[in-house]
């Protein structure tokens, strides 16, 4: 078995796809033997890693093609973790995002990964942050994970991201001061996706305000992604790295950090029996949920 970990650990740094998918599966189904293969990569922490959220609709799939399509202009290998909802039957993900990314699954330079929710608060399992070491330490140029943009902790894709860009359509504009105070906190950018809407200008003149109220300096772009405008500022951005705040990135590993230790302390909490044995300690008068929950504490 060791052999086969430190095999596949070479050909995750040589950028094999095959060896990328097969690495990505242990992870995401728990195999045993995820957590040597984890020990023994090199993660290049300066590879940019771009998380994409913002509520449904706002063309966040198509915003990802359109970056993809930079990317590959300029000779990029990339990989993306599409977020999908889980389906309520399977558990799996349901891969809508691959099939609107069709154009490039099959691109040399494009490694595309759908990955269930599974039920996860922002649309994030706890595996997605070693799918995506997985992915820096495979040879790939950029990083993107668009998440499902379902509720207020979509925030939780700051955990993961070096840059996180917020999509949003002309639409929300009369809504913009009602923006969740942790979806603008967590927003390095914004881009108004669908900006040939009528109130597009307004919204973003009204988002501006917004950020300049708040004392932020936020770019807003404004993009129309099916038609590939606006596009190439945004791309610039995303490759421009970040000034070295060792703070700041000391806070995003603890960020990670605690959220594998919680994964990790929770592995042994199976939902479906927790339901199976409550639903019969409930048949008892005298149920109280903190001696319940003792026992597995």
């Amino acid at each position: 078995m060791e052999k086969t970990v430190q095999s596949l650990a070479q050909s995750l740094a040589q950028g094999h796809f095959a060896a990328i998918a097969r690495a990505l599966t242990w992870v995401e189904n728990g195999s045993e033997l995820a957590d040597d293969l984890l020990r023994q990569i090199h993660i290049n922490t300066q590879i940019p890693v771009l998380g994409i959220t913002g509520p449904p609709g706002a063309g966040k799939s198509t915003l990802v093609n359109a970056l993809l399509n930079e990317c590959i202009a300029k000779n990029q290998r990339v990989a993306v973790l599409a977020i999908d909802p889980s389906s309520p039957f399977s558990k799996g993900a349901l891969l809508g995002d691959r099939i609107r990314m069709s154009r490039h699954f099959n691109h040399p330079n494009v490694f595309i990964r759908s990955v269930a929710s599974r039920g996860a608060l922002g649309g994030l399992a706890a595996k997605v942050i070693e799918m995506c070491d997985l992915l820096k330490s495979a040879r790939f140029d950029v990083v993107m994970i668009e998440t499902v943009g379902v509720g207020q902790s979509e925030v939780e894709v700051a955990a993961l991201s070096s840059k996180t860009l917020v999509v949003l359509v002309p639409e929300a504009g009369d809504e913009v001061q009602q923006l969740k105070s942790g979806l603008m906190e967590i927003a390095d950018a914004f881009a108004l996706n669908k900006a040939d809407r009528e109130g597009a200008a307004k919204f973003a003149n009204s988002l501006q305000k917004t950020l300049k109220d708040q004392h932020k300096e936020v770019p807003v772009f404004q993009t129309i992604a099916d038609k590939q405008q606006g596009i190439a500022p945004l791309y610039e951005w995303l490759m421009q790295p970040k000034a070295n705040d060792n703070k700041q990135a000391a806070e995003l590993l603890a960020e990670q950090a605690y959220r594998l230790i919680q994964h990790q302390r929770m592995q042994g909490v199976d939902k479906d029996i927790l339901l199976k044995q409550l639903s019969e300690a409930l048949e008892h008068p005298n149920f109280n949920i903190y001696r319940f929950i003792a026992n597995w504490v």
